[in-house]
């Protein structure tokens, strides 16, 4: 499976222009009903599933209750969700960076790439060990597993099973660019706990990017997105 690295939410966009039309013309036929058998939940936070992988991941996102449910959305490193995600909502600020920055050009220097405790929704909403995912266990999840667009409980999304054939499902739930949601059931995005510290992307965080559209990918996008998380944990 082909990982692509993308650093512009546009080049994203171009790309499922161009190859929609070649994707519906060859998938006329609609997938059938997955008829694996998940993990549930107990009422407080998903079942951890080991799919073979360094972590075990959860079942279902974080504010979702089924392994179909999308759960909540919030911005990188944000605990709560909000009405409107953008540069001037988020937590840190847009035009001078208060947390996570490694240039003074940018903010304030306090060189930390991965997510805090604290700033991870993951943990601060399910506690214990469960925290979000880094790029490095995306990658993972991407090379070691195989993925299989389908409905599950008739929701549009990706079972992903590991080497141990054990499996999660991971919903196309959409994402949120200030106030709309848009692409629920055709794509979604899952963040890690990885900032991106290069000059060109000094605003963006990694995340997983799903669709029927295109490959599975990490890409990096802006921290004010309001974006899935799906939990891990050792």
């Amino acid at each position: 499976m082909k990982l692509i690295k993308l650093n512009s939410r546009s080049v994203f966009y171009c790309l499922i222009c161009l190859w929609m039309p070649t994707f519906i013309s060859s998938c006329s036929e609609e997938e059938p009903e997955v008829s694996v058998k998940l993990s549930c939940v107990d009422g407080k936070h998903g079942h951890a599933v080991d799919l073979g992988l360094s972590v075990n991941w959860a079942c279902c996102n974080v504010g979702a209750n089924t392994p179909e449910e999308f759960g909540g959305y919030y911005a990188w490193g944000e605990t709560k969700e909000k009405s409107k995600y953008d540069g001037y909502t988020y937590k840190w600020n847009y035009d001078d960076i208060t947390k996570y920055c490694t240039d003074s050009v940018f903010g304030r220097v306090d060189n930390k790439t991965i997510l805090d405790s604290e700033d991870d929704v993951a943990h601060v909403k399910w506690g214990g060990n469960w925290r979000m995912p880094s790029q490095e266990e995306m990658d993972e999840l991407i090379d070691k597993c195989s993925w299989k667009w389908t409905t599950y409980n008739g929701i549009e999304g990706y079972i992903v099973t590991g080497p141990n054939s054990n499996s999660i499902f991971l919903p196309a739930a959409g994402s949120y660019d200030g106030t709309r949601h848009h692409s629920a059931g055709s794509w979604c995005e899952y963040w890690s706990s990885s900032c991106n510290i290069s000059m060109h992307d000094y605003w963006n965080a990694y995340l997983l990017s799903i669709s029927i559209y295109t490959d599975i990918s990490i890409i990096c996008s802006w921290r004010n997105e309001g974006c899935s998380v799906r939990p891990v944990c050792p």
